[in-house]
């Protein structure tokens, strides 16, 4: 009868360990979707805080585009103030002189006059940035200067050299801001 008994154990034993091992089959298939589920979410959660963070680079890059137009745009708009200020007293200077021209008798007065207002002007210009450029007796430089026509040289050492200066060309902070056109000799 033990051996009957111990049979019917081992029997409950067995019965109990397969479906145990079921239980624990389903229980890992149901849990499974659980985790595809849990992973798909954080998946998502990820992709979500991903394009929020897009979204906020975006908008500050955009916000940065407008105010560097802004700025830029402020720039432009300012950006000769100084110059226009410090030609309002040459400006003052040619309403005197036109007063005083209307009732000059001295001709001489009028002319040193116009020259003083003349370099005013030009230190004004120059105390900007502007340098004028010398050209009579240079060689010909097609980067600083326009041939407006030729004449024969006046010696040989003048062919190719700058005769006569036209228009006077100007540099400002270094860079070209007008060439100069000038008569070439052949």
């Amino acid at each position: 009868m033990e051996n009957t008994n111990e049979t019917n154990t081992n029997e409950a034993t067995t019965a109990q360990t397969v479906e145990n091992t079921e239980n624990t089959a389903q229980t890992q298939t149901a849990t499974e979707p659980l985790i595809e589920l849990s992973e798909v979410e954080q998946l998502q959660n990820k992709v979500t805080e991903l394009n929020d963070k897009y979204m906020r680079m975006y908008a500050e890059y955009d916000n940065y585009k407008r105010r560097s137009i802004k700025e830029r745009q402020d720039y432009m708009a300012t950006a000769g103030k100084e110059m226009v200020v410090s030609m309002i007293s040459v400006l003052d200077d040619f309403d005197r002189a036109s007063k005083a021209i209307a009732e000059a008798t001295d001709i001489d007065a009028v002319k040193e006059g116009v020259k003083l207002i003349h370099n005013k002007v030009r230190n004004a210009l120059i105390q900007k940035g502007l340098e004028p450029l010398e050209s009579i007796g240079m060689e010909f430089n097609s980067d600083i200067h326009e041939a407006i026509t030729t004449i024969p040289a006046p010696s040989n050492k003048m062919k190719g050299k700058i005769i006569d200066e036209l228009e006077k060309g100007y540099n400002l902070n270094g860079k070209p801001l007008r060439v100069a056109k000038v008569v070439v000799g052949a």
